[in-house]
């Protein structure tokens, strides 16, 4: 995944989208008729594995000449998918891989336009709320992050792909890449790829994020994906369907909420463990209760190597 590049502030809230919703909050106190809630059944894209039978890869900055962006394709399923909102604390990192914190306090970074502001004012922020809420976490490192927006032309839009940002190879490369001269210590004890997510311009009202429990996914259903940038290969991972895997939303995510997604544990690989899987896969879909005009989702996600006890 790469970093984000500093971005204009343009009329991404769509004024004429915007506009409609705050009428409707001025009249009714609250955005309910935008927002979709409950459980309901979604389109989901899964991966589709290259014809030719090699081994599936990405570019992820422009291709080679003559090369496809990507050799691998997608295909749609039908799925349920369950709202969790009010069963919040149901939900864990070492039972889902995926937690939901509330009520976080506002933080200083205001316009989320520029790399360095965010890394000044907001990057402090999610290594504190990673120490505060992973049990035994004693470090923290932040390598990079990505903002993305649902209007016509943005640097980045919402991904609706199933995906899993890190596999294992690429977990232990990144503590490598990002921390070289204490990796080999640093990979003897527990090391996690966790993502903080959250909206910008929330409650959410379209293109929302959904996530399906790490517990009701199959080792075979992870696909290795090549992710081949200028000067080095990483890996990620695509999902093969399978309908054993549970797939959950929260509905109408606020901007004081924090998803915490984790893409790779390290404990869930030893015998006896009780992590299990410690990987979630992810995408953004569209909810076909959305209202027309309803405002797209704007949001920025941290990815951070997380180590300890």
């Amino acid at each position: 995944m790469t970093t984000a590049q500093p971005l204009q502030v343009t009329a991404a809230h769509n004024l004429s989208q915007s506009a409609r919703a705050e009428v409707e909050y001025q009249t009714n106190g609250d955005l309910s008729s935008f927002i979709p809630r409950g459980d309901t059944t979604v389109t989901l894209n899964y991966f589709r594995p290259p014809e030719d039978g090699s081994a599936p890869h990405n570019y992820v900055e422009k291709a080679p000449n003559g090369q496809p962006q990507r050799n691998f394709g997608d295909f749609d399923v039908q799925v349920p998918i369950h709202d969790i909102r009010g069963h919040e604390s149901e939900y864990t990192l070492d039972k889902d891989a995926f937690q939901v914190v509330s009520d976080v306090p506002e933080s200083a970074e205001h316009d989320f336009a520029d790399d360095e502001s965010i890394k000044k004012n907001y990057y402090p922020e999610v290594e504190k709320l990673i120490l505060d809420h992973v049990p035994g976490s004693n470090r923290v490192f932040l390598f990079d992050h990505t903002i993305r927006r649902s209007t016509p032309g943005a640097p980045r839009a919402p991904v609706t792909r199933v995906h899993i940002d890190q596999t294992v190879k690429s977990a232990t490369q990144r503590v490598h890449h990002h921390l070289p001269e204490e990796a080999e210590r640093l990979l003897q004890g527990r090391y996690r790829i966790i993502n903080i997510w959250r909206p910008l311009n929330g409650p959410v009202q379209a293109n929302p994020l959904g996530f399906a429990s790490s517990s009701t996914l199959k080792d075979e259903d992870l696909i290795p994906i090549e992710h081949r940038y200028p000067d080095r290969t990483g890996e990620t991972a695509g999902i093969r369907y399978n309908p054993a895997q549970k797939w959950h939303y929260l509905s109408g995510m606020k901007n004081n909420e924090r998803l915490f997604l984790e893409c790779f544990d390290s404990e869930a690989r030893k015998p006896g463990t009780k992590v299990l899987g410690g990987r979630v896969p992810h995408t953004a879909f569209q909810d076909p209760r959305t209202p027309k005009g309803a405002v797209g989702r704007e949001s920025i996600e941290v990815r951070a190597l997380v180590f300890g006890p």
